[in-house]
């Protein structure tokens, strides 16, 4: 709802032409800091129409500083997409991060840097605007004493400092209870969606998901006492604002702490089918993408057509199996296919949306082996609520091959729209909202903030700095005077507020000034780019041969000796 309503409300203004190329993001954000070894530099500038015969060394000092904040600038605008990066929001991103990064890079060995930056990529990927991103940016700084309130609002702004200051009231706001059963959660929750600035909860989410991710580092009591109150509160609560991807990852790592042995059993039958059923999952989307496209009839009545993929989370699992006493195998839903349908509008047209759901029923009888009596249609039967979809179980078991059953959720675009954010959803049902008028106020607080925000944040159409203007939105940052180069007074102006000298802004610019005019033009900060680009490509793959190196570990686990092999050959692979 919340991700939904701020990406809707906040205004285009403009597409700007994104440098970097779009790739999918999985998982948690990347935590890691910008370095930039001679072998990849050499490459990176090699490949410039405009390099030099030499290739040139990586930027030290003050410009490895430049390129640590050009590279995250980039990867968070990437991250938000080009409707939510105006001209305005970049420069507002831009100055939160030229004031945390000096206060944070060299703060507990780098690690408040990396916190500080997956925090808000959480919040870019939620497609958040950038006035909670770079309260996300500023939150870690502002904790650790490096930055101060007056900073922030002197810099940044007053409404950025304003989410800040209602995210540290909520990060006190557990402290209220000192039981964590079912009934005070839950009021804590209607209280937290109450009275807080709808945004500053979902920055504290992002927080305590930051949080959950690092728990390894706190003695087990402690993981336990957090775990109890992210499962309790702030995992429900990520529910109610529409972050479900969020609040997934939340009950799963509340989970692992809290049940450990119970999360290995589930984990471990998950991950023995996982890559065979993640691949179905691809597999069957395509099928019935194509299968639907084909038909005639929803040729005719509809005009689009969606199908998301998931597989099952452990804790979601754990509560299956729990709930009945029922075995792994007896979990039906591990497998899950939802096609989102948005019928054609013209004069005639008000009973498509229902048939095209039934005709899509049909073709998946075609194809699959449906299971009798599981089917479920809640759009001719709708819920008391009004909630309204049609649910199939596919057996999709080959001979000699058992499979779990895997569901499809058949709905129009509406009936998803009323779903996820209307009476009927059950995000509010979990996140202690069960009253439809508490439901409705709680979606006007949300869209309230958001057209608040997109106010704050649009570009004005007049501006000479508009989007349309500069073609790289890095670039557009440090090219102070819009000429279209960026002079060594630029230059060192952005160095100074980095912390760095004169005297490094006059070394990178002689490192990256190719034609040796004495400034840099647009194409040769692009091979700057590139540089940076190439050397966070090979860290992506450094950080995934280590997680098939950690996978592989965890499955030869069983006397509990490896683990402290573990722990040094995992200090031994960190890059540094």
């Amino acid at each position: 709802m919340a991700t939904a309503a701020t990406a809707a409300a906040v205004p285009a203004g403009g597409r700007p032409y994104r440098y970097r190329r779009a790739r999918p993001r999985c998982g948690p954000p990347r935590l890691h800091r910008l370095r930039l070894p001679a072998a990849a530099a050499a490459a990176a500038a090699s490949s410039s129409p405009l390099a030099p015969s030499t290739p040139a060394p990586p930027p030290e000092g003050g410009g490895r500083l430049v390129a640590e904040l050009v590279g995250a600038f980039n990867e968070l605008t990437e991250r938000m997409g080009e409707e939510l990066a105006t001209s305005s929001s970049s420069s507002l991103l831009f100055r939160a991060l030229k004031l945390a990064l000096p206060a944070l890079r060299d703060a507990d060995g780098g690690r408040a840097l990396a916190r500080a930056l997956a925090v808000a990529a959480s919040l870019a990927d939620l497609q958040m605007d950038a006035e909670v991103i770079s309260a996300g940016i500023l939150r870690e700084a502002l904790d650790a004493g490096a930055v101060s309130m007056r900073d922030v609002k002197a810099q940044i702004g007053i409404s950025t400092a304003h989410l800040l200051h209602e995210s540290l009231r909520l990060k006190h706001a557990p402290s209220k209870l000192y039981v964590l059963d079912d009934e005070s959660a839950s009021a804590l929750r209607k209280f937290c969606l109450t009275y807080y600035d709808i945004r500053a909860v979902i920055l504290e989410l992002a927080l305590k998901l930051d949080m959950m991710r690092q728990l390894d580092d706190l003695p087990k009591y402690l993981q336990r006492i957090k775990s109890l109150e992210v499962m309790k509160i702030y995992a429900p609560l990520a529910h109610a604002v529409g972050a479900g991807n969020l609040s997934l990852e939340l009950e799963d790592l509340s989970f692992r702490y809290l049940f450990p042995h119970s999360y290995d059993h589930v984990d471990q039958w998950l991950r023995s089918q996982e890559s065979e059923c993640k691949a179905l999952i691809n597999l069957y989307k395509e099928q019935l993408l194509q299968a639907l496209k084909a038909d005639d009839e929803l040729k005719r009545i509809v005009q689009d057509i969606s199908i998301q993929g998931r597989y099952k989370s452990r804790f979601s699992t754990m509560k299956k199996l729990v709930k009945d006493g029922r075995k792994p195998e007896d979990v039906k839903d591990i497998l899950a296919l939802r096609v989102i349908l948005e019928p054609r509008c013209d004069g005639t047209s008000s009973d498509w949306g229902p048939r095209a759901c039934h005709r899509t029923h049909e073709i998946i009888q075609a194809l699959w082996k449906e299971v009798p009596g599981r089917t479920k249609d809640y759009i001719s039967r709708p819920k008391e609520n009004g909630y309204q979809s049609l649910h199939v179980a596919i057996d999709v078991s080959e001979p000699g091959k058992m499979r779990p059953l895997m569901e499809i959720q058949i709905r129009t675009k509406e009936m998803h729209r009323f779903a996820v954010g209307g009476d009927a959803s059950h995000s509010l049902y979990k996140g202690g909202l069960t009253d439809p008028g508490e439901a409705k106020r709680l979606k006007a607080i949300m869209l309230a903030a958001a057209e608040l925000a997109a106010l704050r944040l649009r570009d004005l159409p007049d501006s000479d700095r508009g989007v349309g203007n500069c073609k790289n939105p890095a670039f557009c940052q440090l090219d102070k005077n819009g000429d279209g180069r960026i002079s060594i007074e630029e230059l060192t102006e952005v160095m100074e507020d980095l912390g760095a000298g004169g005297e490094d802004a006059t070394e990178l610019m002689h490192l990256l000034d190719a034609n040796s005019d004495g400034s840099l033009s647009s194409d040769e900060f692009e091979s700057f780019q590139r540089q940076i680009e190439l050397m966070r490509s090979l860290e992506d793959e450094d950080d995934h041969y280590r997680k098939i190196l950690k996978e592989k570990l965890h499955t030869v686990d069983s006397a509990g000796l490896i683990h402290v092999y573990r722990k040094e050959l995992g200090d031994k692979l960190l890059v540094s």
